[in-house]
């Protein structure tokens, strides 16, 4: 997964700037909070049809989204809430962005997008939810080739290129496919060896 060459990488970059933060005194919590706004704020930014500056200024949002958990880490306060809040506010996050792309789409007259933006909203979302399910039920599940970072940086690519149908087809086609990986990798865990 490029999500997990990104930790590596970012670690050298996000750790100082945890550091920074532990020394204003922000907490991981207080990161997570900001991290979703600025997305909402770059949402409308979106909706206003400056698509590549919304990608610019997501690349930075990315930074900031990754720095909570390097930070809760750092000064000591990992907790199961922080974990929960952390994921949830991602998924608002890419909520906000979606619904971003559909007023756009509405305002341009590009109705057939709007549907689009909404198959990879929906899509992006089963990604997350079947994992989540499957931790409910106990099943570990790491596996995942197309993860929220990925679909990310496709996005980021189509606002920066101005060009978002293609990405937003290839967001929803590969969501839907991990959803599918991560639904057959809970069968095979969750099921009783013989």
């Amino acid at each position: 997964m490029l999500t997990n060459t990104a930790r590596t990488w970012g670690a050298r970059i996000l750790e100082p700037i945890a550091g920074l933060m532990a020394r204003l005194h922000i907490t991981a919590n207080q990161a997570t909070v900001f991290g979703f706004l600025l997305t909402f704020g770059i949402s409308m930014v979106i909706a206003s049809g400056r698509l590549q500056l919304a990608g610019w200024l997501l690349i930075g949002s990315l930074a900031l989204d990754a720095v909570d958990g390097t930070l809760a880490r750092m000064t000591n306060s990992v907790s199961l809430y922080g974990a929960f809040l952390d994921s949830t506010m991602d998924r608002w996050a890419e909520v906000v962005l979606y619904f971003g792309l559909a007023w756009y789409f509405t305002q341009t007259g590009q109705n057939n997008a709007v549907l689009l933006a909404m198959a990879a909203l929906s899509t992006s979302l089963m990604v997350s939810y079947t994992r989540a399910r499957a931790e409910g039920i106990r099943v570990p599940l790491k596996e995942g080739m197309f993860t929220r970072f990925e679909r990310l940086v496709v996005l980021v690519i189509g606002l920066i290129f101005n060009w978002v149908i293609w990405p937003l087809i290839i967001i929803t086609v590969l969501s839907g496919l991990t959803a599918i990986q991560r639904m057959l990798a809970t069968r095979r865990l969750a099921s009783p060896t013989s």
